[in-house]
């Protein structure tokens, strides 16, 4: 039997149908991966499932007694209370009793430990009472599911809420959506302000949760393992594709194909229908009624067809190359008090370079990428950026952007025009081809959603002229078709890249190295994506998951390290066949010297053992040379080769 379904539901927050008589049938055990472009209404549809709002039209069924959570997209910027009072929240009627319960026992505890003074006996009798309330009312093994939750998320109870992490945050309302074991989860973008080690832990735990699922997410790797079957929102209909990730794309091409090869002929038959309603005095005399009727739902149906919104049109402005160099780092150390982010990091970032910077949050992947495009300045060492370097940077915060800013010019700066490849553009045009209506470019940021926000950002850097994108977090709440048009552009940018990024496909289709912070200061630099690093990593790292992690044994086993060649290794590399070639014409000369019978008729023996010993020295340093040699040509290969 369905736990939810929705027949005939039509739903408008204005303007178009976010829902127009969608049908949409949640059966047990199912992974449901929810997509569609920004703007569809995915969110308000989970919404409509949670029960938080209504339909305009249609019904909507739930089994009697299933339970229903929603982790909401965007984390409250303040949230009173513990972390503990967070999730207890999803308790409903036993909050009360849990959280006097919870501080009572917090309580006793600054009592034994000399931290409070107070009535002990009074307080047990208290505890007492209220456990006994608990019992009662069966929330007393709520009460332990909480703690365990807590746990299990890698959180401290007693920590204030507000004093969180985006990510910690995050953990704490899925540990409050899951404490009164809902039938059915709803998550709205569930790995935003996740790391990946915490994302990949996500995925597991999902996994053996083994409960019905609807999630909304724009990581591929994500949808690709969890969905057991595809729901795409497009244009006011749900249509189901019952099979993986993959296979839904090549399902859906093929759809979209057949849909406008039938709406070619429609326009086609309406084309013909016009011009023969059109043909005078004597067709009007002529014409059959029942055509013009039928000319005339023709009309109506041709009027209510819902176009397709078109794929974003991405192009980046390039400025003129910059110099072989773009950044050199020697020596960098950062910390924030105690927290030491660099210590002695050394690189080389070389024209046309894809770079990956990976860790856990809070391990200042952010601020390395400020370190290495010069907005901050190292408390040791140097951060040389190379001639001629063009840099245009993306805020994951989007702190470029402001709410009362009118969208045009947020990008333009007030100007009518902005030149891309060359040519001028309107700044309307502009902004149409990131799929922006007129309504959006007229009027204020704030009004945009988190997707749009990203795009309006992708807009202004793309404007301004660069030879190295820094980008921070660029694919945060962008829909699949702008993430895939992203990528592509990205590769085809002649410039050099250092990109910051949770996503692993992205990552994986994107960058050429990455740099690892691996805490305690170091930094691995690696070639190829993030699938490449798990499999060169030195050694087997267990992923930081929080307790109760049992899929240890099944991370990918280590290989043999590949790392990239440094700047003094690539000229070496250069100057090696150079060095083989003098060596071996000064081997020549010396042979032939010592083959030469006036050497001998000279009577010198102390030449004749120092053109000797010099030859042996030589075989040595050619030998050397060619083992040197080939070893630097197996570097450069593996890492053109990522």
């Amino acid at each position: 039997m369905a736990l939810i379904s929705l027949h005939e539901v039509s739903l408008s927050l204005g303007g178009s149908a976010l829902l127009d008589r969608a049908t949409l049938v949640v059966e047990p055990q199912e992974r449901i991966g929810l997509v569609g472009r920004n703007g569809a209404g995915k969110s308000t549809l989970l919404r409509l499932l949670a029960g938080e709002i209504g339909p305009d039209a249609g019904v909507v069924t739930r089994e009697p007694g299933v339970r229903v959570a929603l982790l909401p997209q965007y984390v409250p910027e303040t949230l009173p209370g513990t972390v503990f009072d967070v999730v207890a929240s999803g308790a409903g009627e036993h909050l009360t009793l849990l959280r006097q319960y919870q501080d009572l026992a917090d309580r006793l505890g600054d009592l034994a430990h000399g931290h409070e003074s107070g009535d002990s006996q009074g307080l047990l009798q208290e505890l007492d009472r209220v456990q006994r309330l608990l019992e009662a009312s069966g929330g007393w093994q709520l009460h332990g599911r909480v703690k365990e939750l807590i746990q299990t998320h890698g959180l401290e109870g007693q920590a204030e809420f507000d004093s969180l992490s985006a990510g910690m945050k995050r953990r704490a309302l899925l540990a409050r959506a899951l404490v009164a074991e809902p039938d059915v989860l709803l998550l709205d973008e569930p790995t935003n302000h996740l790391d990946i080690e915490t994302i990949v832990w996500l995925e597991d735990m999902l996994l053996r949760l083994g409960k019905t699922i609807l999630f909304v997410t724009h990581d591929r790797s994500f949808l690709s393992r969890l969905a057991t079957r595809i729901v795409e929102l497009d244009r006011g209909r749900l249509l189901s594709y019952p099979c993986s990730y993959d296979r839904y794309l090549e399902r859906r091409a093929s759809l979209l194909e057949a849909e406008q090869r039938a709406w070619q002929q429609f326009d086609k038959k309406l084309a013909q229908e016009e011009a023969w309603i059109r043909r005078g005095v004597r067709a009007r005399r002529t014409r059959n009624e029942g055509r013009a009727r039928a000319l005339e739902r023709l009309r109506l149906e041709r009027e209510r067809r819902r176009e397709r919104l078109g794929d974003p049109r991405l192009a980046i402005v390039e400025a003129e190359r910059s110099g072989r160099l773009v950044v050199e780092a020697t020596d960098v150390s950062f910390a924030y008090g105690e927290k030491v982010i660099l210590r002695d990091f050394s690189t080389v970032v070389l024209r046309g370079d894809r770079v990956g910077i990976l860790g856990p949050n809070g391990s200042g992947k952010t601020t390395l990428l400020g370190l290495l495009v010069g907005e901050l300045s190292p408390q040791q060492g140097r951060v040389r950026l190379g001639t001629g370097v063009k840099v245009a940077y993306f805020d994951q915060l989007r702190a470029s952007l402001d709410g009362e800013q009118i969208v045009r010019d947020a990008v333009a700066d007030g100007a009518e025009f902005v030149v891309v490849e060359g040519k001028r553009r309107h700044i309307v045009g502009y902004l149409e081809d990131f799929l922006f209506t007129h309504e959006q470019i007229h009027g204020p940021v704030r009004l945009l959603s988190g997707g749009e926000r990203n795009r309006l950002l992708l807009a202004k850097l793309f404007a301004v002229p660069s030879n190295v994108l820094a980008l921070d977090e660029p694919t945060n709440d962008l829909d699949t078709e702008t993430l895939e048009l992203l990528e592509q552009r990205l590769l085809d940018y002649t410039g050099t890249i250092l990109l910051v990024s949770h996503d692993r496909t992205f990552l994986n289709n994107v960058v050429t190295s990455v740099l690892v912070l691996e805490g305690d200061g170091k930094v691995g630099e690696y070639v190829g994506g993030y699938d490449d690093w798990l499999r060169s990593r030195p050694q087997a790292k267990v992923l930081d998951a929080p307790p109760g992690d049992v899929r240890r044994s099944e991370r990918p086993k280590p290989s043999i390290a590949r790392r990239r060649l440094s700047y003094k290794e690539k000229k070496e590399l250069e100057t090696l066949p150079l060095r083989i070639e003098m060596l071996e014409n000064e081997q020549a000369e010396l042979a032939s010297a010592l083959s030469s019978s006036e050497l001998y008729a000279s009577g010198d023996p102390t030449r004749i053992v120092q053109i000797s010993a010099r030859l042996k020295e030589i075989e040595q340093e050619i030998e050397a040379a060619y083992a040197r040699w080939e070893e630097l040509e197996k570097l450069a290969g593996a890492e053109a080769g990522q």
